[in-house]
């Protein structure tokens, strides 16, 4: 059993300035200071947080890799040194994202996915994969190699439906709905619509038969326009939750509060879309076969495209508080509850609950990250005894 004390506990609703998780693998209770001093806690492993937040665990619910490792490298070690590697920014869950490549290579990463979620990791833990492609527009590929787009095909995923927890999809590619239809009534995958040439009503339609989820809202879809609204209006309008790449770079800062205000702190995820080279130093870099230049926070093509970014969520989050009227609490969920909910794993994770699993960060007040703690075990720290 472990005790996290001296800490400013961030839950759902507020912030306690006074508390102590009591935790092993689950939360069993959040207690007052002065009701842990008179218990006996003779068997208890004290964490001090001295002072500094114990934040629920971020969820990266998209994210290719890090570490110098991708999730289409498809090996049980390459998901493992980006776990190792993304831990150490206070993410305690993830899903290893796969694109659009060669069917065979999809495959083999899902199959990855598939091991790392029955097995004991050094950092984050695997809970599934995303999807993102090869049922994209190659108008809006952004990244991702036009070589490989494919149509949507049910049986492309058959046998990975308890593995993928989203698919990114054009709609508009989708002949009648009928992927979209089949996979709402068939599984618990949650769709999700993203590089995409879909107008206004085809993007509201598609929503109305199971679309529930956006990419990388603004980035690599229809934008708004007052005559025709695009993708970004379906997203708008609709109870669709968003992502959002809080990088200040593939959204400028600005836009940050007005998103909050037109869809809800409720309807917003932030995500890192980081590569390989997050975590790392600046260089050259690779993505789904490109060779990506990776600098001044920025990773894109030789051509100039942003491909994917190098951001970490307590960046991510810091961002966000910075930029928006959104308390601290808030501004953690979208990163922790909110993401959580959107894999359908909120009963188990993405908050500081007692029966929860005991996944933590401890961060300080300019957001580095102190301390990791994934179901219950120290994962990272840089804690002082």
């Amino acid at each position: 059993m472990k005790a996290i004390i001296n800490g400013k506990i961030i839950l759902e609703d507020c912030i306690l300035d006074t508390g102590v998780v009591i935790f092993d693998k689950n939360i069993k209770s959040i207690i007052s200071t002065e009701n842990f001093k008179r218990t006996s806690n003779d068997n208890i492993e004290i964490i001090d947080a001295k002072g500094n937040f114990v934040s629920p665990g971020f969820i990266d619910i998209h994210i290719h890799g890090a570490g110098g490792h991708d999730a289409m490298d498809g090996t049980l070690e390459d998901l493992n040194v980006i776990s190792k590697s993304i831990s150490e920014h206070g993410i305690t869950g993830f899903l290893p994202t796969t694109m659009t490549m060669d069917k065979t290579k999809i495959h083999v990463a899902l199959d990855a996915v598939k091991t790392a979620m029955n097995s004991t990791l050094t950092g984050a833990k695997v809970l599934g994969a995303h999807m993102e492609g090869p049922f994209i527009s190659e108008k809006y590929k952004g990244a991702q190699k036009k070589d490989y787009i494919l149509k949507p095909n049910i049986d492309f995923i058959k046998g990975y439906e308890e593995v993928i927890k989203i698919i990114t999809l054009a709609p508009e590619e989708d002949e009648d709905f009928k992927f979209i239809k089949w996979i709402k009534a068939n599984t618990n995958i949650t769709l999700s619509i993203g590089h995409t040439n879909a107008d206004y009503s085809t993007a509201m339609e598609a929503i109305k038969n199971g679309i529930t989820h956006a990419t990388h809202m603004f980035n690599a879809m229809t934008p708004l326009n007052h005559r025709e609204p695009g993708v970004v209006g379906a997203i708008m309008k609709s109870f669709v939750s968003a992502e959002l790449i809080a990088d200040k770079i593939h959204v400028n800062p600005a836009i940050f509060q007005i998103l909050v205000d037109v869809k809800g702190k409720d309807e917003l995820v932030l995500i890192s879309d980081s590569m390989r080279a997050a975590c790392m130093e600046d260089g050259i870099s690779e993505l789904g076969g490109q060779k990506v230049f990776v600098k001044n926070n920025s990773a894109r093509l030789e051509d100039g495209t942003l491909a994917g970014s190098i951001l970490t969520l307590e960046k991510a989050v810091k961002n966000v508080y910075e930029n928006t009227s959104l308390k601290l609490y808030e501004a953690v969920a979208l990163a922790s509850s909110n993401p959580s909910k959107e894999i359908n794993i909120y009963k188990h994770k993405g908050s500081i609950t007692q029966g929860k699993d005991a996944d933590m960060v401890i961060f300080d007040k300019n957001f580095n990250v102190i301390q990791t703690i994934v179901e219950g075990n120290i994962v990272y720290t840089k804690l002082e005894p």
